[in-house]
């Protein structure tokens, strides 16, 4: 991975792509100041350094039957690095779980399920995440709604 010094230019390339990952090249290129073809090799030598990880649609969970998103704060037994593995790679099993962060502190991870309704959360709760091997405890936060969801981060152009 060749690593790209971010000019005011990926800046940019970098935040539109961010609001609006179907944008075409034409338009990118457009706002960012360029042409099209130096815009392009902009493009996938962002990609080739790592900073563009992919691209892919946001799907409204509610549309597409999923009515329960829950926030779990799991705490294993062990916390050897082995253990710590073995519970991610069951995360991304899970086709549930959609996000699976290590935290620190009282607890060890931060997991963002969904389901299509309580019935079926809870299903998945004790056939299987209470039921992993390691796991000592699960707190859950029932998702009420959302405010603000912005996928990435703060890119600063100027």
């Amino acid at each position: 991975m060749r690593r790209v010094k971010l000019d005011k230019i990926d800046r940019k390339i970098l935040n539109d792509l961010q609001s609006n990952g179907r944008i075409t090249n034409v338009e990118l290129s457009k706002n960012a100041g360029i042409s099209a073809p130096p815009c392009l090799r902009r493009v996938n030598a962002l990609e080739d350094a790592g900073y563009i990880k992919g691209y892919y649609g946001r799907l409204d969970a509610q549309l597409m039957g999923y009515g329960i998103t829950v926030y779990a704060q799991i705490k294993l037994e062990s916390q050897s690095e082995a253990d710590l593995k073995k519970f991610e790679q069951q995360c991304d099993e899970w086709r549930l779980v959609r996000e699976c962060h290590m935290l620190s502190g009282e607890v060890d991870y931060l997991l963002r399920i969904v389901a299509k309704d309580w019935e079926g959360y809870q299903s998945f709760l004790t056939e299987h995440l209470t039921a992993a091997e390691n796991v000592s405890s699960v707190k859950t936060m029932l998702l009420v709604r959302s405010s603000k969801e912005r996928p990435g981060v703060p890119v600063e152009i100027e």
